[in-house]
């Protein structure tokens, strides 16, 4: 085996090209191929090795790492895969090099999404075992309870799973913040959803250290100290 050599997924990671699993799923749809060849999970790529997604050839890039905080509004989807969803999140930024969402924020919601061209950060960021803090706001169609605070932060039991504890603070009869340091699926519509609660508003006002400071629709780079801060685990 060629000492160089490295799995695909990490590869395109490398190349700024999408996160390692966003490759894997261009491998399950067979988007993915090396020399020619359509490959399998877990192939690895060798020194000279061409590699091609959707017959376009990928190479490995020095082009400058971007960071950005992004401010999603309601309606775009969180996907680099254009001939799915017309109104994606790499059209709507349209930054004029290739740059990915780190992580999801459904389409309902609005709020800070980060986007990048580091493929290794965002396999660093989305483990759950380093426990990022992601703040958000909600509101619900119903008046909130000093029972469904305490609920929501002992943990619901939603998608064969107990949610992780986590911070709830009451903001007002129908609104409410709180501090999330995992991300099931739609975790917080559907923690609503067990205590027969419905979301009417979802906004992410924080990741980390970083904060949702930019209008609607615009960006901004994070600075030095937010990308450094990414690279720990702690919150």
């Amino acid at each position: 085996m060629n000492k160089e050599s490295i799995r695909i997924n990490k590869y395109l990671s490398q190349a700024g090209f999408c996160s390692r699993r966003e490759a894997d799923k261009l491998m399950e749809q067979g988007r993915v191929t090396i020399n020619g060849e359509y490959i399998e999970m877990g192939t690895k790529v060798n020194s000279g090795d061409k590699v091609y997604v959707d017959g376009k050839l990928v190479e490995k890039e020095t082009e400058e790492k971007v960071y950005l905080a992004v401010y999603k509004p309601k309606g775009v989807v969180c996907t680099t895969n254009s001939k799915v969803e017309k109104n994606n999140i790499v059209d709507f930024v349209d930054y004029p090099t290739r740059i990915f969402p780190i992580g999801r924020l459904d389409k309902m919601s609005e709020g800070l999404i980060l986007m990048t061209n580091d493929g290794e950060i965002v396999n660093h960021i989305l483990r759950a075992r380093h426990f990022h803090d992601k703040e958000y706001l909600v509101t619900v169609n119903k008046t909130i309870t000093d029972d469904f605070i305490e609920k929501m932060r002992k943990g619901v039991p939603i998608l064969d799973t107990m949610s992780r504890r986590c911070e709830v603070e009451k903001l007002g009869d129908r609104s409410f913040k709180i501090v999330l340091t995992q991300g099931l699926n739609r975790q917080i519509r559907r923690m609503c959803e067990a205590l027969d609660y419905r979301v009417r508003t979802l906004k992410r006002t924080r990741i980390k250290n970083i904060t949702l400071d930019v209008e609607k629709g615009n960006y901004r780079n994070l600075t030095e100290e937010e990308i450094k801060d990414l690279y720990t685990n702690k919150s």
